[in-house]
Parts: structure tokens; sequence; C-alpha cells
């Protein structure tokens, strides 16, 4: 018999697990699956900054002031895709058999994303784009008190340091705002366009927890499809008490009707896709991806809504340009002080914002 003692020593050395390097640990973490997550999050940050710079369009160069309006028509559009769809559908599923069972849950949701659309787009009327498109991350904190909850969603402390900090941020913003708008001359809308935000995303929270809820355990098509069929029913009814004086004001002509076109495409875009991202990840994860929207409408901000538009840029020196008969003394090294009329609007003859310099 031949055996073989093996000792410690006689074990190669070297054979462990090697370390993983920097490259590797890099791609163990930036999966294919979180890379697709974060490119469909980004789609959803981007026709979400369309939907703002649309509204910011309407509300301001044009004083289109119908946020129910523009609601209506992507419900319009909801209800011709895809509760027509529920309608033609056989079984359980069919557009009747929903309604049998649970049209009074839909109605309520309808009603709650009715309305956080209203108070949003109006907030454009009285804030501006940067200010609604951060102060809309509030619904970060909503969703995650309202998982935790009702779908039970367990997070790590570090999940409530940052709702914390968002909260924090938020409460910055606000009063950031509010001095803004006083040194501007603007009294209290600033502050009141922030809380229609604030008011707009605790909605949408109840509205995003209520919707992963559905297409999780239902279905993609039949949430959308009574959202369509309730949201154009309240929105309509919603429209003809309160904006039907405000759509008679509007100055039609292509620009506004590109400009509603546009913002439909949009919101019907984000309506579509945003149940498709929220079913391969959560309501959560779909509004921590949003917050890149932020950027992208600062980005807008500054570029599109500085006041400095060639197309009406205009700069007046004192009298219009003529000479002052009594010029006053100015010491040396001092700049003749001028004043900048610059505005985004149709009209010259609104009132148009002057800077000093």
């Amino acid at each position: 018999m031949i055996s073989v003692v093996s000792t410690v020593e006689s074990v190669p050395r070297g054979t462990g697990t090697p370390a993983l390097s920097l490259y590797q640990r890099i791609r163990k973490v930036l999966t294919r699956d979180l890379l697709v997550t974060l490119a469909l999050g980004q789609v959803l940050s981007l026709l979400i900054c369309g939907v703002g710079l649309t509204s910011k369009y309407l509300a301001n160069d044009f004083h289109a002031n119908t946020p129910v309006f523009q609601s209506f028509l992507n419900y319009i559009l909801l209800f011709l895709v895809y509760t027509t769809t529920l309608a033609v559908r056989q079984g359980e599923g069919n557009l009747l058999a929903i309604l049998k069972q649970r049209w009074w849950k839909y109605m309520f949701l309808g009603l709650i994303d009715i309305e956080a659309n209203y108070l949003v787009l109006k907030a454009y009327q009285y804030t501006t784009l940067s200010s609604v498109q951060l102060l809309d991350c509030f619904v970060i904190p909503v969703v995650l008190l309202l998982s935790w909850f009702f779908l039970l969603v367990r997070y790590k402390a570090v999940h409530f340091v940052g709702a914390g900090l968002c909260l924090l941020g938020i409460g910055c913003m606000v009063g950031a705002d509010i001095l803004l708008g006083r040194q501007q001359g603007l009294g209290d809308q600033k502050l009141f366009g922030d809380l229609l935000v604030l008011g707009g995303a605790t909605l949408y929270g109840i509205s995003n927890v209520c919707e992963e809820f559905i297409v999780k355990n239902l279905s993609r098509v039949e949430f959308l499809g009574m959202m369509g069929l309730f949201g154009s029913f309240f929105s309509g009814i919603q429209l003809a008490i309160m904006e039907h004086k405000e759509l008679l004001k509007v100055p039609w002509d292509w620009h506004i009707g590109f400009l509603y076109v546009g913002f439909s495409a949009f919101m019907f875009g984000l309506y579509s896709f945003m149940p498709v991202v929220m079913k391969r990840t959560s309501a959560t994860s779909v509004s921590l991806s949003l917050l890149t929207a932020d950027l992208y409408s600062l980005f807008c901000g500054l570029f599109l809504f500085h006041y400095k538009d060639p197309r009406v840029y205009k700069q007046f020196r004192n009298t219009g340009g003529q000479p002052d008969p009594n010029p006053l003394p100015f010491s040396p090294g001092v700049l003749e002080p001028s004043v900048i009329y610059t505005s985004l609007g149709a009209e010259p003859r609104d009132n148009l914002p002057v800077c000093v310099a």
C-alpha cells in the first residue's frame, strides 16, 4: 500500500482567491440591470424636463394659464390609447369587468392624479422653473413613508438620513424664494408657488405608490386605461367650471399650438413609460432617478430663462438713448448706471423685469 502524506507546508502558496481589482469591483457593482435601470430613469427625467419647459413657456411667454386644459389633453390621449384597449379585451381584463370590481378605487386615484398635475402646473405661474423642479423632490420622503406603511418596504437608516437632507434642502429653497420674492417686489407669490409644488408632490407620492402596487400586481394597461377614463371625465368637468374663460383669453397661434402639442407628447410619454420603469424597480427608485431632471431643468433655466433672449433683448441708457441735458457728476472709476429691459414675452407692453446695473 502506498500512502501519501500531505502537510501544510507542502500545499502550494498563493492558491487562495486573489483580491479583486478596482475595475472588477466597479463591474461587480455596475451590473447590466443597474445600468439599464439608470438609463430608463434618465429617459423619464428628460420627459419631465420637457413637460416643465413647455409649461413654463406657456405660462410666462404667452400667458396661457391653463393647467387643467393641459392635463385634460394628456388624459384624452390615455383614453384613446389605453381605455379603448381595455374595452376590446376579453375576460377579466375587460373594461366592464374592471369597473365592476374596483371602479371606486380608480375614481379616487384619478382625482388625486388630476389635482397633483393641477397644483404643479399652476405653480409655474408664480415661481421659477428651477424652484418647481427642485421642490418636486418632496415626493421622495412621501414615497418612503407610504411604502413603509402600505407596501411593507423596509429601509436602512441611511435612507432616512437622505430623506432628512432632502427636507432640509426643501426648507432652504423655500426660504431663498421668499427672500428673493420680497427683493423683487413680488410679495408672497413665490411662497404661494412653492406651497403649490409641495402639495402637488404630496399627491404625486400617493399616486406613485398606488401605481407601483397596481403595475406589479395587476396590469400596466389597466392602470393607464383607468387613468384615461376617470382623468378625462373629471378633468373635463373641472375644465368647464374653472378654465373656460381662460381658454378664450389664450392668443391662439401656431407657437402656442406647438407648445400644447409638445406638452401633450411629453406628458403622454411620461405616463406610458413610467409604469414600465416602476415595474422593473420601485416607486422610490423612480423618484430618486428623477432627481437628475432638476439638473436638466437648471441648465435649461440658465440658458433659456436668463432674460437675455436675442429676440427681444433691448438696452436703453438713461432716457431712451437721448443725452441727458443735466448730467450728474460721477466720480472717477464709477460706471454710468444703465437700465436693461429684458423679457421672453411676446408682447412688449407687458410688465418687463428691470435690472439696474
